[in-house]
């Protein structure tokens, strides 16, 4: 299509105009800076033997579920990344984001628009002379409105910091699930040992029903150590039930995790197995590791930035907003002129509004924003402080817990000494049952104990990679996102 001069001078003049506005636009509203936080130069729980302040392998914290050495632990992972409903729904978020984000930045930008239009318009004879008459039409129609002083730069700016924020979100259900994951796994694992040590314990108080039997029988006890083994006997098997229900709530729950319906797992979960055994050592860094491995930190100080921003946006608001808009296209009355020069029309304009008096709507939600800024803040440190005690607390309950286990260890063996010596003790009439008894119930005890606290052990590792942020660099191999980008620009 060819241009008149008066067409190509108008356009030109309003591109000119447009692109000196533009040079000279400023933004309003406080830049972000992201906060300064103290932190400690070092842990204040006492490192023992098995902990390090070794700075963290990142590659190693991001599977550090491969360092238990669990092929099955692996395998559940490796499911419960690509099923679960959770990183789904946090997969959604994302992808929200990033087209709300994508919406944002092209409101940067002219809007464009095409249109055709043909109409034929009949008078009245009451009118006067009747007519007919056609007019037929077609063009394009822009329209820009200036971001001069920047409200669209920091909405755009906020979108992008969101945008980073779902990212950190994302990473932050996957640590919560890969923790939440093995810690089912070790509990199966511990309720399986349980009750494999009570169906054992079970039969050596059977051992010690038929020793009273056969002593009552040939005159060398009474009845009442036969009920007395009756009893242990019956108290002990009391126990199977509940434990087997606690083992399948386990496996019902971890199914759950994999995105699976209850009961998905019952073949592969048939066998008992062992306790994962930690790894001899693990490194826990310094407290400032910390704070750029929790995927919850950097979410809260992206969600700072992005609430900084509304400020800006909201102090925009006291400027006027500038609009160009213009069109070229062709008009005539007849559709076999439409496509000649002479039919050819151009129109530019420029459009400003400016509240003047609004009654303070302006001026509360600049107060309102600022607020919300100084709240965003405030969550942002307390995250920080809290990320700091999750890591001190998981750190002092795994090394106590090897106290505790020490104990138990030894206790278990003098335990089992001490009852194999009462009972056969007991069989020689050297002493009476009432002994074998307290034997076999604090032996009983101090074994279960004993399990109870091998999966705690493991379980306190578990809670200590969470607590540094394990788990988050592993991204759902269905991922349906597209690849992590913190800059926010074409994520």
């Amino acid at each position: 299509m060819k241009h008149n001069l008066s067409t190509t001078g108008v356009l030109t003049l309003v591109i000119s105009g447009s692109l000196f506005l533009v040079n000279g636009c400023f933004t309003v509203g406080p830049d972000y800076t992201p906060p300064g936080t103290s932190t400690p130069v070092n842990w204040t729980a006492e490192l023992n033997a098995s902990l390090t302040n070794k700075a963290t392998d990142l590659e190693t914290l991001s599977c550090w579920w491969t360092r238990l050495n669990d092929p099955v632990l692996s395998d559940l992972m490796e499911q419960a990344r690509t099923n679960n409903l959770d990183v789904s729904q946090a997969e959604a978020r994302l992808r929200e984001a990033r087209a709300q984000r994508g919406a944002t930045k092209a409101d940067l930008f002219p809007t464009l628009a095409a249109n055709a239009s043909a109409s034929r318009t009949r008078s009245s004879e009451k009118n006067g002379a009747r007519t007919t008459s056609s007019l037929f039409a077609n063009g394009l129609d822009a329209r820009w409105e200036l971001d001069i002083f920047g409200r669209k730069r920091r909405t755009l700016e906020a979108a992008d910091a969101t945008l980073q924020a779902s990212w950190e979100d994302l990473s932050d259900v996957l640590v919560s699930l890969f923790a939440e994951v093995a810690l089912n796994y070790v509990e199966v694992r511990e309720y399986q040992l349980r009750l494999s040590l009570t169906k054992s314990n079970i039969a050596a108080r059977a051992e010690a029903c038929d020793i009273t039997r056969w002593r009552y029988e040939s005159g060398l006890t009474t009845q009442l150590d036969v009920d007395q083994a009756r009893l242990s006997f019956e108290q002990a098997r009391a126990d199977i039930p509940s434990l087997q229900t606690s083992l399948e709530q386990s496996k019902h729950r971890l199914a759950v995790l994999l995105g699976k319906s209850p009961g998905a797992l019952k073949q592969l979960l048939a066998e008992t197995g062992i306790i994962p055994v930690p790894p001899a050592k693990i490194a826990v860094g310094v407290p400032a590791d910390v704070l750029r491995q929790r995927p919850d930190v950097r979410r809260a100080e992206r969600k700072l930035a992005a609430q900084t921003a509304q400020i800006g946006v909201a102090k925009a608001a006291r400027y006027p907003d500038l609009s160009l808009l213009g069109s070229i296209g062709l008009e005539s009355l007849k559709l076999d002129d439409l496509y000649t020069s002479g039919a050819q029309t151009a129109q530019a304009a420029a459009n400003a509004t400016w509240t003047l008096f609004d009654f303070g709507r302006i001026r509360r939600n600049i107060e309102i924003q600022t607020a919300l800024q100084e709240e965003a803040l405030g969550f942002y440190e307390s995250t920080v402080l809290t990320a700091l005690e999750d890591v001190e607390n998981a750190m002092v309950a795994y090394a106590n817990e090897q106290t505790r286990h020490r104990s138990l260890l030894e206790a278990a063996r003098a335990g089992q000494s001490a009852y194999d010596l009462a009972l056969n003790q007991y069989s020689s009439g050297l002493v009476d049952f009432q002994t074998v008894l307290d034997m076999q119930r604090s032996l009983l005890t101090v074994q279960d104990q004993l399990v109870s606290s091998d999966g705690e052990i493991t379980s306190d590792l578990i809670r200590l990679y969470k607590a540094l942020g394990g788990g988050w660099i592993s991204l759902p191999t269905n991922n349906t996102a597209g690849k992590k980008n913190t800059s926010g620009d074409k994520p």
